[in-house]
């Protein structure tokens, strides 16, 4: 890949704990040898096949690198260097250690609107910036959303896991089925065109989170959990919401909407009554040097929600093959295009939207594919096994004939150096015998010469 460091990285930077995994990437504590600073190594195992599920493709970590490179902003990690070996892309970062907010605030015993709407206030800071350069992160969730340092004054909010962020651009009708259920957007859910209005949907639960310890859609079920999304199915539940303003939850109600375009924008957020009213608070308070009541919020159930979002979510909470699924779609949009010319055939008119609602219906079933897949995947190996225990075999069956055969002109070289040692010693005696004969003749010649 153009631009990465083909260098081993452990020649520049110590590497330290694991900091945290998934699917296809380890974040580990790392040094760097030469200054001493510390940073975080992702280590992304690429995809060795185009046509494997396994590992990164080359054009997502491509883009997640190149999305990295572009944004430089106070709240949102930053990408320091980039290393590749055979097996991983390796993406120095900086180190973020403060842990989540939602983490860092559930440690507190009550939480004021105006300490909430601060931290969101550096969230909305954050994804204006993404936007202005129409960058859609896609994956705006508790877990992303990190603290720099939750030992001073004032910690700073760091968004971070830009793995499937996009550049949204003009023209280029854009879908994919990605994210994690909780959080994704109607338009996600229901396979149509994606902008940066998703991520403004997520602000959107993150906030209701925020303020209720309460997830507005998450179900029993990721079917029940995508049902309440498509449906917008949530309510301002007096239990969660008794202390909390009425600004606050019409901020919610204007990001909580299905249709993308009436949806609040990173812009209008920003110049909501409930976080500019935070700002004139502020104002007033220095000015006046007097403390206003203000409206506290118990966080005992946004303690256990991260309680239970770290421990007791099922592991499959964020989807893992919506690639393929999405081609899928994308297959079956094809042909809804083509079978439009036989509008006028009701049966195949039905047959293809019973075909369109089982998708919806039948969600259960991706995961049941790719465990067949698995299991097919495992049947190729032990094929391979076995070829390759029979291929064993019969080297050995082949060494043996070798050893044999080696043995075997081995006695037949004894014997024919035997019958060589036998030969040299008659031709030595006859060579002896040769030469008394020459020997003899040349004394009998000198005796008839002599007188």
């Amino acid at each position: 890949m153009a631009g990465f460091r083909q260098e081993d990285v452990e020649v520049f930077y110590d590497m330290g704990e694991e900091l945290g995994s998934g699917q296809f990437a380890i974040v580990r504590k790392c040094k760097d040898k030469s200054s001493g600073s510390e940073y975080a190594a992702k280590l992304i195992k690429k995809r060795r096949l185009s046509s494997s599920r396994r590992g990164v493709s080359r054009e997502e970590i491509e883009r997640e690198v190149n999305i990295l490179r572009e944004i430089q902003h106070s709240n949102i990690i930053t990408l320091h260097d980039i290393f590749e070996n055979k097996t991983d892309v390796i993406l120095i970062l900086e180190l973020v250690s403060g842990g989540e907010l939602f983490d860092f605030l559930a440690e507190k015993e009550s939480l004021t609107e105006e300490e909430a709407t601060q931290f969101l206030k550096q969230i909305l800071d954050g994804v204006h910036y993404l936007h202005s350069k129409r960058i859609a992160h896609f994956d705006l969730k508790p877990e992303n959303i990190m603290l720099l340092d939750k030992n001073v004054p004032n910690p700073r909010i760091k968004l971070i896991d830009f793995g499937i962020a996009h550049q949204i651009k003009a023209g280029n009708e854009f879908k994919n089925i990605f994210g994690t259920p909780e959080f994704v957007a109607p338009e996600i859910v229901n396979y149509e065109p994606l902008g940066l209005e998703a991520d403004m949907w997520s602000i959107g639960v993150i906030t209701y989170i925020l303020l209720s310890g309460a997830s507005p859609f998450l179900g029993e079920t990721k079917q029940e959990t995508l049902t309440n999304i498509s449906a917008v199915n949530y309510d301002f539940d007096e239990e969660y919401f008794s202390n909390t303003s009425e600004l606050a939850k019409d901020f919610i109600r204007r990001l909580l909407v299905k249709d993308p375009k009436k949806r609040m924008t990173i812009d209008d957020s920003l110049q909501h009554p409930w976080i500019k009213v935070i700002k004139r608070r502020n104002v007033r308070q220095e000015e006046s040097g007097k403390k206003p009541e203000r409206r506290r919020l118990k966080t005992t159930r946004l303690k256990e929600y991260t309680i239970k979002s770290h421990s007791s979510m099922p592991p499959n909470n964020t989807y893992v093959n919506f690639e393929r699924f999405s081609q899928v779609l994308e297959e079956i949009a094809a042909a809804e295009e083509g079978l439009r010319d036989l509008e006028q055939n009701q049966r195949s008119c039905r047959e293809d939207v019973a075909a369109l609602l089982s998708i919806y219906e039948e969600k259960e079933g991706w995961y049941k594919e790719e465990n067949q897949s698995i299991a097919s995947d495992l049947g190729h190996i032990r094929q391979e096994l076995q070829r390759t225990q029979a291929q064993r075999r019969q080297s050995q069956e082949d060494a043996r004939a070798t050893m044999l055969a080696a043995n075997a002109l081995k006695r037949k070289f004894g014997r024919l150096e035997n019958r060589y040692e036998v030969l040299a010693e008659q031709v030595a005696s006859e060579v002896l015998w040769v030469e008394e004969l020459v020997r003899g003749i040349e004394k009998e010649k000198d005796s008839l010469v002599m007188p």
